[in-house]
Formats: C-alpha cells, structure tokens, sequence
C-alpha cells in the first residue's frame, strides 16, 4: 500500500465516524453549542405534547375517578342515572 492509498484510507475512516456521530447525535437531541460542546436539546414541540399528554391523563384520571365513586356508591338506581346523565351534560 502506497502512502496515497493510506491518507485517503484514512480520510475516508474519519469521514464515516463523522457521519455516524452526527446521526447518533441526532437520533438522541445532543446539539452542540458555539464552542462545539455536547447540549442536550430542549424541543418546544415535544414540550408541547408532553403538557398536552399530561393535561390529557390528568383529565382520564378524575374521569377514571369518577367513575369509581359512581360504581362503589351503594345507592339506587335513580340515583346513578342522574349521575350518568349529569357526566353525560359535561
């Protein structure tokens, strides 16, 4: 092997493992700041869907409870369908 085939040997090793950090990087948010130092990433959109998912599982959550306060009443039947209609009206 001529030292030719060795530089562009090496050139192209250093090029793929630049590739493949870039995409590793990319796959798990690291950015790097102007000093070229590992950031992780705080996404505004992925921030917004968590708020979203939470407020949703919050809202599951009392529905849920709810439900298992009208389940274990021991009460009549007249007044389990006022409750299931007054849920219905909300």
């Amino acid at each position: 092997m001529n030292p030719f085939e060795m530089v562009i040997g090496i050139v192209l090793i250093v090029s793929i493992a630049s590739v493949l950090r870039s995409r590793y990087r990319a796959q798990h948010g690291i950015l790097e700041d102007k000093d070229g130092n590992a950031v992780a990433s705080t996404n505004p959109e992925s921030t917004f869907e968590t708020k979203a998912l939470q407020s949703e599982v919050k809202k599951l959550n009392e529905r849920i409870a709810v439900l298992e306060r009208v389940i274990t009443d021991d009460r009549g039947s007249r007044e389990l369908a006022r409750e299931i209609e007054d849920l219905r009206s909300r």
